[in-house]
């Protein structure tokens, strides 16, 4: 696979209610993970979680992002990838960051995976499931089966350096015959099921497409890239400095000259002197 190879790819069946999209990640994947020492299993949890999270983002039909996390009572506490509209993508772990297992998953046993689709607007949805599957694809699968009604398959993989991923989902009935429409489902379903990690990891999307849906036809939409970003920025940082008491800022900046705060997500550290004890700077800045 090609690392600088970061794009997402949209395609529909033209004889079937059903769309995909194939997923994959390489630099961007490289830039969420360089600022911590994750151990190679929560590279590669998080590398599934990127790619599940950019695949979800594109149901987005407005400006605004896909939070996908995970928290458990286990030695890695939080799992969290975020996905905007603009597939920029960030994400953390939290916990015993040098946690291994076999199966990633196993991380977050007895966990809850969290899916909240934000809008920019102020709007806000979050849907909760037990973590109890095999896999992250499982655990959607069941999210979406419940919350959705409607099918949705994922196939997910990384090793921690790259990542990939596919998703089905079935469109609103548009097949006149209800039996048909299940038969179309079920066989594509079982098409996508002969993929081997490997090849998803490695084959270019037309690839892919070709070698599973040969004897279908299908729209392919243009590729869209994916992007490491971070939301943070100076402004935000001061009005969080801001939510400390006067006191306690006066006393920070006395002993060490300044108050340094780091984003966790992307580690830009922002810096502010006693300008930030003024009025105009804490507490009243733009976002």
């Amino acid at each position: 696979m090609d690392s600088h190879t970061d794009n997402s790819q949209r395609f529909l069946f033209d004889e079937a209610d059903v769309r995909g999209e194939s997923v994959r990640i390489g630099d961007a994947l490289d830039q969420m993970l360089a600022n911590r020492p994750y151990s190679p299993a929560l590279r590669m949890l998080l590398g599934e979680f990127a790619a599940a999270a950019v695949l979800i983002s594109n149901n987005l039909k407005y400006t605004g992002r896909i939070i996908l996390q995970a928290r458990s009572e286990q030695a890695v506490s939080l799992v969290m990838v975020e996905c905007s509209s603009d597939r920029h993508i960030r994400g953390i772990a939290q916990g015993d960051l040098a946690a291994e297992a076999t199966n990633p998953i196993n991380l977050l046993a007895g966990g809850q995976l969290v899916l909240t689709v934000e809008r920019d607007a102020g709007q806000r949805y979050q849907g909760i499931i037990a973590l109890d599957q095999r896999s992250l694809a499982e655990a959607l699968e069941r999210y979406f089966s419940q919350s959705e009604q409607l099918g949705a398959r994922f196939w997910l993989t990384s090793n921690g350096q790259q990542s990939a991923g596919l998703m089905l989902q079935q469109l609103p009935e548009q097949v006149a015959s209800r039996d048909l429409r299940n038969e179309q489902w079920n066989a594509l379903c079982i098409l996508t099921d002969t993929l081997q990690p490997a090849e998803l990891m490695e084959l270019t999307s037309e690839e892919l497409l070709f070698k599973l849906y040969q004897g279908e036809t299908l729209t392919l939409y243009p590729a869209a890239p994916i992007l490491f970003k971070c939301r943070c920025s100076r402004e935000r940082s001061a009005d969080a400095i801001a939510l400390l008491p006067e006191a306690e800022r006066e006393e920070i900046i006395a002993e060490q000259g300044n108050i340094t705060m780091t984003c966790e997500l992307c580690g830009q550290i922002y810096r502010f002197g006693r300008e930030i004890l003024l009025p105009s700077i804490a507490g009243n800045t733009l976002h």
